[in-house]
């Protein structure tokens, strides 16, 4: 078990010790997609839904969310995170909301955990938004796209 970090040498659950790490600048980039309906797509483009501007408080949504990460994840740390920013990009050929959450610290552990909830909590805020609309929509795809700083190096997904 000496690879899994979040366990100690019986197997519960622990908080890691990043005391003795550096304090690096770190990013982490994450992505995600909600599928939708083309006539909801077009809705949202329109800035017509009854519920108001759905980009922009799925934005909102997503920055709360990678500020509550600690909360939501159990073995998280608290983090005083530099910057979180929110990119849509509407895709018409396959009825998709792209999103894409990016989020700085400069601290002793990374932040993918932070932009992986910013990108699940914008996703769940757009459906939520046009659930009346289209309860088919699908949330998929959330995955760590770029991750640097600290120890373990420059990851880019290819």
């Amino acid at each position: 078990m000496s690879e899994l970090t979040h366990f100690d040498e019986k197997g519960q659950a622990i908080m890691v010790d990043v005391g003795p790490k550096q304090i690096t600048e770190r990013l982490a980039v994450a992505h995600g997609k909600v599928y939708m309906k083309p006539e909801t797509l077009e809705l949202i483009l329109r800035g017509e839904a009854k519920k108001g501007d759905v980009l922009g408080v799925s934005r909102i949504a997503g920055i709360m969310a990678a500020k509550k990460t600690p909360e939501l994840i159990p073995l998280a740390h608290p983090l005083p995170l530099n910057s979180v920013t929110i990119e849509f990009s509407p895709d018409r050929g396959n009825s998709t909301i792209n999103v894409e959450a990016r989020v700085k610290v400069t601290a002793k552990t990374g932040v993918e955990m932070e932009a992986l909830t910013a990108v699940s909590v914008t996703c769940l805020t757009i459906y939520d938004m046009l659930k009346a609309v289209d309860r088919a929509m699908v949330i998929s795809d959330i995955k760590l796209m770029e991750k640097s700083g600290g120890r373990s190096g420059h990851f880019v997904r290819s």
